[in-house]
């Protein structure tokens, strides 16, 4: 077990109880009845789908946010290891944003790996990229934010622990000012 995670949840008790008709106390006490400490993800979610009426999106929620709250699960953490994500907005035009990724040339002005590999790109839309270990994932998504502006939201997954997600999370921050800066001179 990990180490308890004293992270406010996510969602405010107001939000959690509109949708829900619990709190985030009354959530945590009903699981901990349950035995949810014991569970696995997977049961902690049938549990509220066969015992609770909360949707699938919820049942995700409150699961993730008990997991957190009673140190079954790290922030960032997901089944497959942590996963983390970044954004920039910059003021350029999608195309000129997209073309910044998917050439290997132009990449290289802002961001010094070599030995990404691509796995499938759509036009102005997305990437799916191996990161340089050949281990990790880069979903990489594009987009419109009106005339002449642009979002890339970087997200990177199948990382190996808690400290590797915090170094990458400043990498990526650190790599997409880089390139803002680099595109917007």
């Amino acid at each position: 077990m990990k180490a308890k995670n004293n992270t406010a949840p996510r969602m405010s008790d107001i939000a959690v109880k509109a949708k829900t008709g619990k709190n985030w106390k009354d959530w945590f006490a009903v699981l901990d009845k349950a035995g949810a400490s014991k569970m696995s993800h997977q049961e902690i979610v049938k549990h509220q789908s066969e015992k609770h009426d909360v949707g699938p999106w919820w049942q995700q929620m409150v699961t993730v946010t008990y997991e957190q709250g009673r140190g079954l699960r790290d922030k960032h953490q997901r089944p497959g290891g942590y996963q983390i994500s970044v954004s920039r907005t910059v003021n350029v035009p999608l195309a000129k944003l997209y073309k910044s990724f998917a050439n290997a040339k132009s990449r290289a002005s802002w961001l010094a790996e070599n030995g990404l590999v691509v796995r499938t790109a759509t036009t102005d839309k997305s990437m799916r990229v191996t990161w340089v270990d050949s281990k990790t994932s880069l979903e990489i998504g594009f987009y419109p934010k009106g005339a002449g502006k642009s979002q890339v939201v970087v997200q990177h997954s199948k990382l190996p622990d808690a400290k590797s997600s915090a170094r990458m999370k400043t990498y990526w921050g650190d790599a997409l000012d880089r390139l803002r800066a680099s595109l917007e001179k």
